[in-house]
């Protein structure tokens, strides 16, 4: 009896609580605040935002270097304001580092169709310079569906397979929170990814189980801020347009 008397009163005390609360006379400012101030950006149709740093704007490579020998500069060709990768010269990789960011990039396939499967117009874009977002021809070309296009590859494929004639540019649209590792290099945070492809979600906060390898599985390597990495896989692929905003 006394346990049902407790529990009865408990009970008359909280909805006494609510009531009280519901009938707090608030105004509409009490609700309301003003700082911090916002950091304004401005956006201007295919451009990148003002707060941006601008990676690829078709003039120049000055924010990228080879891969192979980072003190020497990028050796991929522009031409038309259009970088295209260059067979056998090796990655290309940004000067900077980055942790978390949003990314843009603009991509195209080959218009001449040669190959198929991982041979038809296969590039990578490299997250810290660890993680692949697969770059592909994806037009009536099947391959295994973790290295299609718009996959983390050989780990996630993408939700769907968002596909454009060969020749035609494709977007990228990418939100990255970098992996988290304690001061004795315990990962305590995996990577985490969302990437919109031709403004389709095709990873939605996707969990990033490590390195993506082309043989084998995934390793856990300690690291801080890395570049964003291009890859020649022996493909003529186009980039335009590349621009990231830390967050």
């Amino acid at each position: 009896m006394n346990k049902i008397y407790i529990s009865c009163c408990v009970l008359s005390m909280s909805l006494i609580g609510s009531l009280s609360y519901a009938q707090t006379k608030f105004q509409p400012q009490d609700t309301e605040f003003y700082t911090p101030v916002l950091r304004t950006v401005t956006t201007t149709e295919n451009k990148a935002p003002s707060d941006a740093i601008v990676l690829f704007d078709g003039s120049n490579l000055n924010q990228w270097v080879s891969s192979n020998n980072v003190k020497e500069q990028a050796p991929w060709k522009v031409q038309n304001n259009v970088l295209t990768s260059t067979p056998k010269t090796g990655n290309i990789q940004t000067k900077e580092n980055f942790e978390d960011f949003q990314l843009h990039v603009e991509w195209k396939s080959p218009e001449v169709i040669k190959g198929e499967g991982q041979g038809r117009g296969n590039s990578g874009i490299f997250l810290q310079g660890q993680y692949e977002l697969q770059v592909l021809d994806n037009n009536n070309n099947p391959t295994y569906v973790n290295g299609q296009a718009g996959s983390i590859y050989k780990q996630q494929p993408p939700l769907v397979t968002a596909t454009k004639p060969a020749g035609q540019w494709h977007t990228y649209d990418v939100l990255y929170t970098a992996p988290r590792f304690n001061a004795d290099g315990v990962l305590i945070k995996k990577g985490i990814v969302t990437v919109l492809h031709n403004g389709v979600v095709v990873q939605y906060n996707t969990q990033i189980e490590g390195t993506t390898e082309y043989i084998g599985l995934p390793k856990t390597l300690v690291h801080g801020p890395g570049p964003i990495i291009l890859q020649d896989h022996g493909d003529l692929v186009d980039f335009r347009n590349i621009w990231i905003r830390r967050l």
